[in-house]
């Protein structure tokens, strides 16, 4: 089968040729264009299978060569990279039919999801059911075969379809960090009724305490210093598409009474706006935090817990799921020799057997990261339970690097704060390459660093 073939249009070079290299290890074939004509040259030569481009271009704008794009390849899905205080652009690209939009500085690890997403989409209207969660994009499939993963499976279907209609049942993802509850909600998405409008993901730890509201709510001209124009917000974003609020536990105290208001009424109203926009999207929440607890501590209103809480799906941690952790590492294995050019290891079975010991306290997050180290540090052609580097218990005689029952086993406190202190201590403490790599926004960390007590470190 030829790779699917994208287009993209960008006219700043450095960001061009990394999204190029990034592309091309990913399996595609790609044409870079700086500008809209020579866009247009390539597309007649070379129909693409995808077009990726940039709004602000030298000859003109990046949404008029969208509109001729889908007049001459009426199908073709295209992804829109947007900076901070284009969201009304991205909208409107959306209503050309764009699929997606990325938000600048760009994550290439998103990139790679959403270029996979995109790709794995069918025309609209042409959806099937289909049978199995892992017929989806490489980073959105779920992996996993135990006995919790196929009640999960058959959860997530039957949640799945109530997705439609004018106000479908709000949802509730939860379970520990690291278990893959974005990737649940891009699969509700992409599996609902609503897999063909956009999927809008709010990160409520990642958002900036000043600017939540106007993120979140949008707000008009004038709202408050530097509102310079009018915008709307994430929430009227997602149109009749899914709105994905991760990690809704952060979300500050001041605003869970308006986004409850926005439940209920599926209305909006800007900062500073009179009138009430209606939003018609699916809501989906996701969050790592003990909700009840934090209601008990009055830091999370009950009526929201409630009003979120309609459906519910739980994902289990690693350490529940028996053999999956071997097929989830063989996975991460390939995927990650396939994208560096190596040679695909064997893991050998000591390194099983450590693996299936292990607690996994970061869950499947943690298990990618360590089994790409190992890929790219250590192992040529097998990869060895020295490998894994996982931490030994002081108690531990032999390689089985797991923990028992028993008075020294570490709390999952322990084992995150050990995980983030390791991480920061392999990055040399640069926060942004930390969160990268522990799969965590930046703000998302800061919270964490400022729970434990590390900060001033």
């Amino acid at each position: 089968m030829n790779a699917p073939h994208i287009l993209l249009l960008e006219d700043e070079g450095a960001l061009a040729r990394a999204l190029d290299r990034r592309l091309r290890r990913d399996g595609y074939t790609v044409a870079v264009c700086e500008n809209i004509a020579n866009a247009k040259l390539a597309a007649r030569r070379r129909p693409p299978d995808l077009a990726v481009l940039d709004l602000r271009l030298p000859d003109g704008y990046g949404l008029d060569f969208l509109d001729w794009l889908r007049g001459e390849i009426p199908d073709i899905p295209a992804l829109v990279m947007t900076a901070y205080g284009e969201l009304d652009d991205a909208i409107a690209a959306m209503r050309l039919g764009a699929v997606d939009f990325l938000k600048k500085p760009l994550d290439l690890d998103a990139l790679h999801r959403v270029v996979a997403d995109a790709l794995a989409r069918e025309t609209p209207g042409t959806r099937s059911a289909r049978d199995t969660p892992t017929d989806s994009a490489p980073d959105t499939a779920l992996i996993g075969n135990s006995a919790a993963m196929r009640e999960l499976y058959a959860q997530l279907d039957r949640i799945a379809a109530l997705g439609t209609g004018e106000a479908p049942p709000n949802v509730l993802l939860t379970g520990e960090t690291g278990t893959g509850k974005d990737r649940v909600a891009r699969l509700l998405h992409a599996r609902s009724a609503r897999g063909a409008h956009p999927f809008v993901q709010v990160d409520c730890a990642a958002l900036p305490q000043d600017l939540v509201e106007a993120e979140l709510f949008g707000h008009e001209k004038g709202a408050f210093t530097n509102a310079h124009r009018a915008r709307r917000g994430l929430l009227a974003a997602a149109g009749e598409g899914t709105a994905f609020l991760n990690e809704i536990g952060e979300l500050p105290l001041s605003l869970q009474a308006k986004l409850l208001t926005a439940l209920e009424a599926r209305t909006v109203r800007e900062i500073g706006g009179d009138t009430e926009r209606a939003i018609g999207a699916w809501f989906v929440a996701a969050t790592n935090r003990d909700l009840a607890a934090m209601m008990a501590a009055g830091d999370f209103r009950q009526d929201l817990y409630y009003r979120l809480n309609v459906l519910t799906l739980h994902l289990p941690p690693l350490r529940e799921r028996g053999d999956d952790v071997l097929a989830l590492a063989e996975h991460f294995a390939a995927r990650t020799a396939e994208r560096y050019g190596r040679p695909v290891p064997d893991i050998d079975a000591p390194a099983r057997a450590a693996m299936r010991a292990y607690a996994w306290p970061g869950n499947v997050r943690e298990l990618r990261h360590v089994i790409e180290r190992a890929v790219l540090v250590h192992a040529e052609h097998v990869v060895e339970v020295a490998h894994l580097q996982l931490p030994m218990p002081a108690n531990a005689d032999g390689p089985g690097l797991g923990t028992g029952p028993d008075e020294a086993t570490p709390t999952l406190a322990d084992s995150e704060r050990h995980l983030i202190e390791r991480t920061l201590a392999e990055t040399r403490h640069n926060i942004s390459a930390a969160a990268r790599r522990l799969g965590l926004s930046r703000g998302a960390l800061r919270y964490r660093l400022e729970k434990y007590g590390l900060t001033g470190d």
